[in-house]
């Protein structure tokens, strides 16, 4: 069995829990005084169930469902769901972990079917779902993806057939926002049919699933060739692929388009999924990916244009990845607005130039380039995070109004509906 393997492997003393009755210490069935000494290891739950725990000196090491796992004894204190430590009702900590002692141990340990029980040398008991510390603990997240996705290309996304939400059931039923919001999650983009082509009743759309954040252009905007703005976007020309707003500090999450008029030719939309790009670039240069990810960079948009006067400052690399998981969450990818690159030493900007024309020359696949040609009544969505987006030139007057959206709010709307995000 596994505790016994490993305590010989270590050179330390085992025991193994009684399956009725009583210990070898005399003690109710796994239940067991932490050793002063010596670390021992333990079956203190059926063999069925694969549990098993051992004390070490600064930790406690359980393996349950598969999964070996190590805890801090600080960690254990601090997360305790006890009444006087953790309030349910706010679902806050009540606890002050600057009054846990750095160096605190439990006094013992017994573990059931389903739980663990530690008391501590206060005499306060703490009460582990032996399933909840598995979803918790850094081993089980490592394994576990934060946002579910569907990567695609052109091809990928026209086989799968995701289908546009009608706006009447998008604003009026839980079923079509639930089913718009899975789309948005799984591909980073979705769509929405029979909208009234006004500013007002975009509006009305977006508002639907989080806040409007406003930002230098304003809440709700309107998009014409004019060059109202200091931006190549308020022009005919045509638009390589590229998130917006990487001068912030924080992106905005998600970006509305709705075409409400055009009389002339072109100005598709182009769409290319910047994770499915990146994931190529994984697996063909995993050193060039680890580099992008590593490497900050400063975006830069300085405007003096009429009555706009702004100069936004953004910094962070091209992709951002959580450290525990490696999993990709957010690509920082505009040519246009990169600022100087002053942030790393000469020998590193070679490689990283190396490392973005490998994930550039991805985003530039023709298979990789979604084209859809925007009209009056269809509202697009995107994850500002993770879809780039561009457009071909364009000739006659062609007018869109949109917004950026708060992500944490349309995060926040898919979770009360049930959904991983």
């Amino acid at each position: 069995m596994w505790c016994r393997r490993l305590a010989c492997l270590l050179g330390l003393p085992c025991w193994q829990s009684r399956r009725a009755g009583h210990g070898s210490l005399g003690l109710p069935h796994s239940t067991r005084i932490v050793p002063t000494a010596a670390a021992r290891c333990h079956h203190t739950a059926p063999e069925s169930l694969s549990c098993a725990w051992q004390l070490h000196g600064d930790h406690l090491e359980l393996r349950y469902a598969n999964t070996l796992m190590r805890f801090d004894f600080v960690w254990l204190r601090d997360h305790c769901r006890s009444a006087s430590c953790y309030n349910a009702k706010t679902n806050q900590r009540s606890l002050d972990t600057a009054s846990v002692d750095l160096g605190i141990k439990p006094k013992a340990v017994r573990v059931d079917e389903t739980t663990l029980f530690l008391t501590w040398p206060d005499g306060h008991v703490t009460r582990y779902g032996l399933e909840w510390l598995v979803k918790n603990s850094y081993e089980g997240q490592k394994q576990r993806v934060m946002h579910p996705r569907i990567l695609w290309n052109a091809e990928i996304y026209r086989q799968a057939q995701v289908p546009s939400v009608d706006c009447r059931s998008f604003l009026e039923t839980d079923e079509g926002l639930k089913e718009f919001l899975q789309n948005f999650l799984l591909y980073g983009i979705a769509f929405v049919e029979n909208v009234t082509p006004t500013k007002e009743d975009t509006q009305i759309l977006a508002e639907r699933i989080s806040l409007i954040r406003e930002t230098i252009y304003g809440r709700m905007w309107y998009f014409t060739s004019d060059f109202s703005r200091g931006d190549t976007a308020y022009t005919k020309l045509a638009l390589d692929r590229h998130t917006d707003t990487t001068y912030f500090q924080e992106p905005c999450g998600i970006q509305v388009f709705h075409c409400l008029k055009h009389e002339g030719t072109g100005g598709r939309t182009l769409l290319v999924d910047g994770f499915y790009a990146a994931e190529q670039v994984l697996r063909q240069a995993p050193d060039q990916f680890e580099l992008l990810s590593k490497v900050p960079l400063k975006h830069e948009y300085v405007e003096n244009v009429g009555d706009c006067h702004n100069h936004m400052i953004g910094v962070g690399p091209v992709l951002n990845v959580y450290p525990w998981n490696n999993e990709l969450y957010l690509i920082r990818y505009n040519n246009y607005d990169r600022a100087v690159i002053n942030t790393v030493p000469y020998d590193v900007v070679h490689r990283w130039y190396t490392a973005h024309r490998t994930l550039t020359a991805e985003l530039r696949r023709p298979e990789n380039e979604l084209w859809v040609k925007l009209k009056p009544g269809k509202a697009l969505f995107i994850d500002n995070w993770r879809v780039l987006h561009g457009r071909e030139a364009f000739t006659g007057y062609r007018q869109l109004c949109g917004c950026y959206l708060t992500r944490d709010d349309v995060l926040n709307t898919a979770r009360l509906l049930g959904l991983q995000a």
